[in-house]
Protein backbone atom coordinates (compact mmCIF):
# COMPACT_ATOMS: atom_id res chain seq x y z
CA UNK A 1 0.00 0.00 0.00
CA UNK A 2 1.44 3.37 -1.53
CA UNK A 3 1.12 6.16 1.31
CA UNK A 4 -0.05 9.71 -0.06
CA UNK A 5 2.63 11.81 1.83
CA UNK A 6 1.92 15.28 0.20
CA UNK A 7 -1.50 14.58 1.71
CA UNK A 8 -0.48 13.53 5.13
CA UNK A 9 1.94 16.69 5.74
CA UNK A 10 -0.95 18.76 4.97
CA UNK A 11 -2.67 17.18 7.51
CA UNK A 12 -0.44 16.82 10.10
CA UNK A 13 1.75 20.28 9.38
CA UNK A 14 -1.18 22.20 7.98
CA UNK A 15 -4.26 20.87 9.85
CA UNK A 16 -2.93 20.12 12.87
CA UNK A 17 0.08 22.15 13.13
CA UNK A 18 2.55 20.19 13.85
CA UNK A 19 6.34 21.14 13.46
CA UNK A 20 8.07 18.98 11.06
CA UNK A 21 9.98 17.46 13.24
CA UNK A 22 6.99 16.19 15.25
CA UNK A 23 5.05 15.21 12.22
CA UNK A 24 8.15 13.11 10.95
CA UNK A 25 8.76 11.61 14.47
CA UNK A 26 5.06 10.40 14.42
CA UNK A 27 3.85 6.74 12.63
CA UNK A 28 1.20 6.83 10.15
CA UNK A 29 -0.92 5.04 12.49
CA UNK A 30 -0.34 7.67 15.17
CA UNK A 31 -1.20 10.38 12.70
CA UNK A 32 -3.92 8.67 11.91
CA UNK A 33 -5.10 8.60 15.43
CA UNK A 34 -4.52 12.50 15.64
CA UNK A 35 -6.48 13.07 12.57
CA UNK A 36 -9.31 11.37 13.95
CA UNK A 37 -12.18 9.20 12.10
CA UNK A 38 -11.32 9.58 8.59
CA UNK A 39 -14.82 8.54 6.83
CA UNK A 40 -18.21 7.25 8.23
CA UNK A 41 -18.40 4.11 10.01
CA UNK A 42 -19.73 0.70 7.48
CA UNK A 43 -23.06 0.70 6.99
CA UNK A 44 -24.28 -2.00 9.08
CA UNK A 45 -26.69 -5.15 7.87
CA UNK A 46 -29.81 -3.59 9.92
CA UNK A 47 -29.51 -0.36 8.01
CA UNK A 48 -28.69 -2.13 4.43
CA UNK A 49 -31.86 -4.08 4.94
CA UNK A 50 -33.98 -1.12 5.88
CA UNK A 51 -32.92 0.56 2.39
CA UNK A 52 -33.49 -2.42 1.00
CA UNK A 53 -37.30 -2.78 2.01
CA UNK A 54 -37.46 0.93 1.58
CA UNK A 55 -36.55 1.54 -1.73
CA UNK A 56 -36.57 -1.90 -3.46
CA UNK A 57 -35.28 -3.02 -6.77
CA UNK A 58 -38.23 -3.07 -9.58
CA UNK A 59 -37.99 -4.46 -12.92
CA UNK A 60 -38.30 -2.27 -15.78
CA UNK A 61 -40.72 -3.52 -18.17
Amino acid sequence: MRLDWAAMMRAGIGGLGLRPCEFWALTPAELRLMLGPMAPAPMGRARFEALCRDYPDEEKA
